[in-house]
């Protein structure tokens, strides 16, 4: 069984991930700003009641929280297999117009220097780990061929959310590239009904189906873009 790490495992896709990913054996370390609110909400549910979920205090945008969860993580378990970069926010819905430098900080920061951050912090355990994988998840609002092709998006202008999920896509590009010990996935979970899309979509079941399947491959290749159905245009 793998030692999975999920950040913002608090709700929505990561929870349901944390959720499946525990529910097949694996040990996942469910990343959260508030790890003891997440504690209780560990024991209190039902859904996860005799599976190895441990909450883990890590906020993404700062630099000593996720290095002291790397400590500990290295300290209880000296490796990690599976990296899940999940956590994100979705920024302003203002008019393009409205939109300035200002309003692309916090979704870049979270969005895209969070999971360098992450990635960067935890590679020595990933790199210990068994064939270690890197999944970030990314969105369909990230891909530039889908904002031009798909009528999904065609009337949307949403400026920093995309711009943050199609620089993760490039990110992913690089990765796999410059960390050929590791095997690196993008995924776009689909229009998922959580918060970020007020309850819009599909379930979380089936938007945290593609963060699953990308957690537990073992074959690859590295460098791919995945939704629930396979690969998707960049």
């Amino acid at each position: 069984m793998s030692t999975i790490l999920v950040t913002g495992a608090s709700r929505g896709i990561g929870a349901a991930t944390t959720r499946r990913l525990a529910g097949q054996g694996h040990t996942v370390l469910a990343g959260a700003r508030d790890a003891e609110a997440l504690g209780r909400r560990v024991r209190d549910d039902p859904t996860l009641a005799g599976l190895d979920v441990r909450p883990l205090a890590l906020d993404v945008t700062e630099d000593d929280s996720v290095a002291a969860a790397a400590r500990q993580v290295e300290e209880s378990l000296g490796s990690l297999d599976v990296l899940v970069n999940n956590a994100g926010v979705p920024g302003t819905w203002a008019p393009a117009a409205e939109v300035g430098p200002a309003d692309f900080a916090d979704v870049l920061t979270t969005n895209l220097l969070g999971p360098v951050r992450v990635t960067q912090a935890f590679l020595p355990l990933l790199l210990r780990g068994d064939r270690p994988r890197l999944v970030m998840v990314s969105s369909g609002m990230g891909s530039l061929r889908l904002q031009s092709t798909d009528p999904v998006y065609a009337d949307i202008a949403h400026l920093p959310y995309p711009a943050s999920k199609a620089a993760l896509n490039m990110l992913v590009v690089q990765y796999a590239k410059g960390l050929p010990q590791v095997l690196v996935t993008a995924v776009d979970p689909g229009l998922t009904a959580t918060e970020f899309t007020d309850h819009a979509g599909h379930s979380v079941e089936e938007g945290s189906d593609a963060v699953v399947a990308a957690a537990l491959d073992t074959e690859g290749p590295s460098g791919r873009f995945l939704d629930r159905e396979g690969p998707t245009p960049w």
